[in-house]
């Protein structure tokens, strides 16, 4: 049995920050998310009952968590799910529903967004565009450079190092 889901919701609060004494950093939010369903007898949308995960991240994506979503933002995530059973001093019971978050996005059902990669697996330098560059280049261009520079087989000249010499090599380009 998979115990990962994906869950789509709204943050409920600003997302938590911790570091461990080991220096690992940890990232916590409540994510509620509300099932909209079109009554037919009303002819409205009406909302369901409110679910309520915590959904914590780790290391690199806890660092990218707490710089990149805030209260109110919509989001998707993907994780392992945890389910506890809790009591607390004055002996009251609950169940807790927890996420171990694998991969957090915006919902871009709401709005638009853009994307930074970072420099190297988790080196926290980032690689973005150039901010100089109009629309209407970086969307025509962008992207057939951005695949040159993940598929091609000669990274000098992905990265336009090689651009006065004569290439001899074809590149491997992705399939679509």
């Amino acid at each position: 049995m998979s115990e990962t889901i994906t869950v789509r919701g709204f943050l409920g609060g600003e997302v938590e920050e911790f570091i461990t004494p080991q220096g690992l950093p940890i990232s916590n939010f409540r994510l509620g998310c509300t099932p909209r369903r079109y009554d037919r007898k009303t002819e409205r949308w009406v909302n369901g009952d409110t679910n309520w995960y915590t959904v914590s991240a780790f290391r690199q994506l806890a660092q990218n968590v707490k710089s990149s979503l805030h209260k109110g933002d919509p989001v998707l995530v993907t994780g392992r799910l945890r389910v506890r059973q809790w009591e607390n001093d004055k002996g009251q019971r609950g169940t807790s529903v927890e996420i171990d978050a694998e991969a957090i996005g915006h919902d871009l059902t709401f709005g638009s967004g853009s994307f930074t990669r970072l420099g190297g697996a988790g080196s926290g330098q980032e690689n973005s565009r150039n901010g100089a560059e109009s629309h209407a280049e970086s969307s025509s261009d962008s992207f057939s450079s951005a695949a040159d520079s993940v598929w091609s087989t000669d990274n000098a000249d992905a990265q336009g190092q090689g651009q006065g010499q004569e290439q001899s090599q074809e590149k491997e380009v992705a399939p679509f």
